[in-house]
């Protein structure tokens, strides 16, 4: 496992996204550093912490993550957790609030969309051809990031993409700040913030400038919106 943590002060933990690591909020540890402890951890499988022996979703990724918490004396962290960060944090605090303070999501996934005929069509044919043809199948079907897993990490991806974390989102009671970019097409705002503003009760949606990672496009922006809600 591995992780890095400067700073001191109120404790707050960055969680990375889907195949991102730790170092993707360069700007955001030299700045909260200043006033905060940051603690920024690689989850296992990416940046320099080891694979898991098996498939992990969602829930795994969210027992891992309390454990990690307890482990390193964290106290009451705020969280900011970035795309698939954001489904870890979600099933983590929906069933431990306690556990950390404010939540901030950026560009934060979890929502699963209504299937498209199209899309039904392509799993079933994908569904077929592996059963005669496994290599060509796992070669011409699916993205260019789930091509370049490994066969566990891809089992584990299916997990992870194929659960709804709606009523999760429904249950946190921390009080959570939304931040996404207007160009995200990967967790697109008028979807996916939206929604989850909907849903967690109380939380707040900004919509700013940039795309799927805003926080690293335009970390200035970001850094005084965070920096905001962190003091009130």
């Amino acid at each position: 496992m591995s992780f890095l943590r400067r700073g001191a002060g109120k404790d707050v933990l960055l969680l990375h996204g889907y195949g991102s690591k730790k170092e993707s909020f360069y700007y955001q540890i030299n700045f909260l550093e200043k006033n905060y402890t940051v603690t920024a951890v690689d989850f296992p499988a990416f940046g320099a912490s080891e694979a898991p022996d098996g498939a992990w979703g969602v829930g795994d990724y969210a027992e891992w993550l309390k454990k990690f918490i307890l482990a390193a004396g964290l106290d009451k962290p705020h969280i900011i957790a970035h795309s698939f960060g954001a489904r870890v944090a979600i099933k983590l605090l929906a069933q431990n609030p306690n556990l950390c303070e404010k939540l901030i999501i950026t560009g934060g996934a979890g929502l699963v969309k209504p299937r498209s005929p199209q899309y039904i069509r392509r799993v079933k044919r994908y569904r077929m051809i592996k059963k005669i043809f496994p290599r060509y199948a796992e070669k011409h079907f699916g993205s260019e990031e789930y091509k370049k897993l490994s066969p566990v990490m891809k089992e584990s991806y299916k997990k992870i993409v194929n659960e709804d974390l709606k009523e999760f989102a429904a249950k946190i009671s921390n009080k959570t700040l939304l931040v996404y970019g207007r160009e995200d097409t990967v967790t697109p705002a008028a979807e996916e913030g939206e929604t989850f503003a909907r849903l967690i009760k109380d939380s707040k949606l900004i919509i700013t400038d940039g795309g799927h990672f805003a926080f690293s496009e335009y970390p200035n922006t970001f850094n005084t919106i965070i920096s905001q809600f962190l003091s009130e």
